[in-house]
């Protein structure tokens, strides 16, 4: 999930206005840039919606990511 990362900063978004917006905690945010977790899948639609992308949008190249 790299591309949060990627797709946030590009709409000027902080970890702590994602966090806030699907109201999860900030580390959860960074846990989920970082690769180390997945965020739960009925998060996606609203990940998608705050960061006004697709859900494919969040896991594109996340083949090449995985080791």
């Amino acid at each position: 999930m790299k591309r949060i990362k990627v797709i946030r900063e590009s709409r000027g978004l902080s970890q702590a206005d994602v966090a806030k917006a699907i109201n999860v905690s900030q580390s959860c945010v960074a846990k989920w840039e970082s690769g180390g977790v997945y965020p739960r899948a009925q998060l996606l639609p609203q990940i998608a919606r705050i960061l006004d992308c697709t859900i494919d949008e969040l896991f594109k190249g996340e083949e090449d990511f995985r080791g």
